[in-house]
C-alpha cells in the first residue's frame, strides 16, 4: 500500500468535511472502506485516511479523555438497534453496486427497496456502523418522501 499524502483532506481556503470514525481494528476497516467500497488509501494509520469519492473517512481507535477533549471517550458503537448517524453514499446505479459489494463480502439488511423518491438499502461496517446506499429516482423529478 503506498500512502498518498498530498491527497490528505487539508484545504488551502475554506473547508473539507471528513467522517471520523472510532474503530476497533484499524486494518480490518481500512480493507474494508478500500477494497469493499473502493475508496482509495491516503493514510495508513495514525490516523488512518480513506479519501471515498469526493470525501474522507478517517478511522483510529477509542481512547479516553484528552486535552482538546476533556470529558469524551472515544469507542466503536456497543449495539445495532440504535443508530444516532450513518453516512449516506449516493450512488449512480444501485442494482450495480449492490451485486459488486455483495461480491466484494458486503452484507446488506436488505436488497435495494423502491421508496418512491429513490432507491434504497443499508450495510454496516465492521464494527457496526449503518451505511445508507441510495440512488435518486422519483426526487429527480419532484417526487420526494412523504412527510412522516
Amino acid at each position: 500500500m503506498s500512502e498518498q499524502p498530498n491527497a490528505f483532506p487539508a484545504p488551502s481556503e475554506g473547508m473539507a468535511v471528513t467522517l471520523f470514525l472510532t474503530v476497533s481494528d484499524v486494518a480490518r476497516s481500512r480493507r474494508f472502506y478500500s477494497e469493499v467500497l473502493g475508496g482509495e488509501i491516503v493514510l495508513e494509520e495514525n490516523p488512518c485516511t480513506i479519501r471515498l469519492a469526493n470525501s474522507w473517512v478517517i478511522m483510529n481507535p477509542g481512547g479516553g479523555p484528552t486535552p482538546d477533549k476533556p470529558d469524551v471517550t472515544l469507542r466503536p458503537p456497543d449495539g445495532a438497534a440504535t443508530v444516532s448517524s450513518f453516512m449516506n453514499l449516493r450512488v449512480a446505479d444501485i442494482q450495480a453496486t449492490y451485486r459488486e459489494w455483495t461480491a466484494k463480502g458486503a452484507e446488506f439488511l436488505t436488497p435495494p427497496l423502491d421508496r418512491e423518491a429513490e432507491l434504497r438499502c443499508y450495510l454496516r461496517d465492521p464494527d457496526g456502523y449503518l451505511i445508507e446506499v441510495g440512488q435518486a429516482t422519483g426526487m429527480l423529478h419532484g417526487h420526494f418522501a412523504r412527510k412522516t
